[in-house]
């Protein structure tokens, strides 16, 4: 048998009051008795009403949603900033739309077409870069979008990070000062401006202030997985390098393993430190060291910055910088 959809019309007829009353009730209206409220209630949990958001939404203009695109769902990085992004959403009661863009340019922009399709109120983008194509879309849809964990250089669009500079430069710093000579820096891409802007920038201010050559064989651009790891690691053997900078985890647990398999003494022979401090850090024997940024926290402010977007707000600032430590682990010595 087929499930009738319950209506508002229904509710109405049963409780024996107007569709106004239920529209009340529903959203939390206090102009109705209490006693109209217990029987209201009573009749929806019954006939088990569930209110269309759409048809809410169409009669408010607002469907309280907002869509989430991000690049990688099996990522750490990703669900853990989508944990306290949803966090926040529940307590605002927006509800979300997640949507994966395969960290591909083309589908983000097909994704965020078919989120805005859906008329969602606002946008959170955990993209690595702005493409031109996707700020087109931003500025030309008039949605509020606020960036969770990536970068807006010309601070156009609203974003919470960390200060990537610092946190790259001081991980340099501590790796130089331990006695490595050569310094390796393994990100994504370079063209993504949290890597080749920020990151690259803190790495090179490290090594100026240390008084050591920039050496571009340093530098590499990898897939931010296990299996790019346990490869590279005989690339940065090859180039000499002592110690790394990993710009992912799962990354670094690939560069931990290729030193093991080689029979290299991390930290001993090797040090690692890694960017994101997600659960990963702690299952490796050595544990790794990593810039510890509060990626939780980073998913909550930045759905808290949207929903004051979204309700014309004042807002202080749209580029939002929190901090960052870098936790000692075995990777290190």
């Amino acid at each position: 048998m087929e499930k009738q959809t319950i209506t508002i019309y229904d509710v109405a007829r049963e409780a024996n009051v107007s569709m106004a009353t239920v529209s009340r009730v529903v959203n939390g209206n206090p102009n109705v008795k209490p006693a109209t409220r217990k029987k209201v209630l009573e009749v929806i949990e019954r006939l088990d009403y569930r209110p269309n958001a759409v048809a809410r939404g169409l009669a408010s203009k607002k469907t309280t949603t907002v869509g989430v695109i991000i690049p990688d769902v099996t990522n750490m990085f990703f669900s853990s900033l989508a944990r306290g992004i949803d966090d926040v959403a529940t307590m605002y009661k927006y509800n979300i739309i997640l949507a994966n863009s395969d960290e591909n340019n083309q589908k983000e922009v097909t994704v965020l077409n078919t989120l805005l399709a859906k008329q969602v109120d606002g946008l959170i983008f955990m993209g690595h870069e702005l493409t031109d194509s996707i700020r087109a879309e931003f500025s030309r849809s008039k949605t509020p979008v606020v960036l969770a964990g990536s970068i807006d250089p010309d601070e156009q669009v609203g974003s919470v990070n960390i200060d990537y500079v610092a946190a790259v430069e001081e991980a340099t710093r501590q790796l130089l000062e331990s006695g490595n000579k050569r310094v390796a820096l393994a990100t994504g891409s370079l063209t993504h401006p949290i890597n080749g802007q920020f990151r690259l920038k803190g790495y090179k201010q490290a090594l100026e202030k240390a008084g050591v050559a920039y050496d571009e064989s340093l530098i590499f651009e990898n897939e931010p997985s296990y299996q790019a790891g346990l490869a590279l690691f005989d690339k940065l053997q090859k180039v000499g390098a002592t110690a790394v900078i990993a710009g992912d985890d799962e990354l670094a647990v690939g560069l931990l393993d290729g030193a093991i398999d080689k029979g290299v003494k991390v930290p001993d022979d090797f040090e690692i430190i890694t960017s994101n401090n997600t659960k990963l850090t702690e299952m490796t024997r050595p544990q790794l060291t990593s810039i510890d940024q509060p990626l939780y926290d980073i998913g909550a402010v930045a759905m808290r910055l949207l929903t004051k977007m979204m309700n014309k707000e004042e807002i202080e600032e749209k580029t939002v910088m929190l901090g960052f430590d870098i936790l000692k682990r075995g990777s290190t010595k």
